[in-house]
């Protein structure tokens, strides 16, 4: 039971910052607006939303989707389309492009976290040994 819940709260965070980064990178003057209270308020607004609802999926059936990479990515994908949808108005032209877009970059870095840290990050550990010609353990 408490592994249950340490996996829980690892979900929490990592789904949790994958919005809240794809967020901060899709909404319009983003990189601009770094600063912006309001700017971090909504992107916060949309992990934190999106870190709730995966952890509500982990009592559903659904959670099995959380084990496979492409499942996983899509999941989190739609999720945090919902939560950007949730948590502002849309600044692009057509309905829901904003939060279509946000859910397709957070589903993007799931992707690429899943490639990268898998396996306590061997992927990296060896691209730092073969840059800087060391082991790194």
């Amino acid at each position: 039971m408490q592994t249950d819940w340490k996996h829980r709260v690892s979900l929490f965070i990592q789904r949790f910052w994958q919005p809240t980064s794809a967020c901060m990178t899709c909404m319009p003057g983003s990189w601009g607006n770094i600063t912006s209270l309001v700017h971090w308020t909504i992107a916060l607004q949309t992990g934190l939303l999106t870190g709730i609802l995966a952890v509500i999926l982990t009592f559903t059936p659904a959670t099995k989707l959380y084990a496979h990479r492409y499942g996983n990515a899509l999941i989190v994908g739609f999720l945090t389309t919902l939560g950007d949808a949730y948590s502002h108005v849309n600044h692009y032209g057509f309905p829901f492009a904003e939060a279509v877009l946000t859910g397709v970059i957070s589903g993007l870095l799931t992707l690429a976290g899943s490639y990268l840290f898998e396996g306590r990050a061997r992927r990296l550990r060896a691209a730092w040994a073969r840059v800087f010609g060391q082991p790194v353990h």
